[in-house]
């Protein structure tokens, strides 16, 4: 149960670091000067 568990922590944390860098990408791209 406990392996679920991580495993599953594992992958929120994935995903949240994936957002966050996909954010920061955008929003340099898109910087108004």
């Amino acid at each position: 149960m406990l392996e679920i568990f991580y495993t599953s922590l594992l992958v929120v944390v994935a995903l949240v670091i994936t957002w966050f860098a996909f954010y920061v990408v955008y929003r340099l791209l898109h910087e108004d000067r």
